[in-house]
């Protein structure tokens, strides 16, 4: 347990919010035109922009698949993204979740059209608060959308935790510092497969079914709203259009 108290004699936790609320969530999809398609994330403080480029082709050529597209996922917190300012490039932490996300993504993605080819995905952290590999992941399921990739699905993500002996939604930076677990996951609505699940901290095994029930219920609410996002997109572009 903590010493720090993270939930309110009223059962609220120290931003208002009750154990299941999410953070509010910002969804701005093709905000980058250079891109084939990009999404602007905001989840909470969490300021997250994520790029796709490709399909194209891969070099080095000796790197390409005859059967399928590779696709590769960059994952970097910019200095100015934390308090205290961090070197730029990547880390070891930066690498992890470069992977974690590329596997997360890459059941959805139908990557045997496009052999020999590349699909990037860059993910910049502009200001973080806790949750931004969640939050790196939501808007590359949503920039891949935008730019057209064939999927199985949307990926949505969201990370649980125990803070005070409670499992809660969506941790915020305090309770992701002093929280006693803390578990990342991702999945992929339409078929309830989950391709992310990562786990920092020790559980019960009833408080571990507790806390992926509230996660699969947090990524079904970030994904209506991913959906809404593309569908409005996709509605306004359709209204240029009729208008020309």
């Amino acid at each position: 347990m903590s010493e720090i108290k993270l939930i309110r004699e009223d059962g609220r936790r120290l931003d208002g919010r009750l154990p299941e609320e999410l953070r509010p969530i910002k969804i701005e999809v093709g905000v980058l035109k250079r891109a084939d398609g990009s999404c602007y994330f905001e989840l909470g403080r969490n300021k997250v922009v994520a790029a796709v480029y490709g399909p194209r082709e891969l070099h080095p050529r000796h790197a390409q698949d005859a059967r399928r597209a590779a696709v590769r996922f960059r994952y970097n917190m910019a200095p100015f993204s934390v308090e205290e300012r961090r070197r730029p490039g990547p880390d070891r932490r930066s690498v992890e979740i470069s992977k974690v996300s590329r596997e997360a993504l890459e059941p959805v993605i139908i990557a045997e059209y496009y052999p020999r080819a590349a699909i990037d995905i860059f993910v910049e952290i502009l200001e973080s608060d806790a949750g931004t590999r969640t939050a790196g992941i939501n808007a590359a399921s949503v920039a891949l959308a935008d730019a057209g990739i064939p999927m199985k699905g949307l990926v949505s993500a969201v990370a649980v935790g125990k803070v005070d002996g409670q499992i809660v939604l969506d941790l915020m930076s305090e309770e992701d510092q002093y929280g006693e677990m803390d578990m990342p996951v991702a999945m992929v609505t339409r078929t309830n497969t989950i391709t992310l699940l990562q786990m920092d901290g020790r559980v019960t095994m009833e408080e571990f079914d507790r806390a992926l029930d509230l996660a699969i219920a947090g990524c079904r609410r970030i994904y209506e709203l991913q959906r809404k996002a593309l569908i409005e997109k996709y509605s306004e572009s359709r209204a240029e259009e009729g208008g020309v």
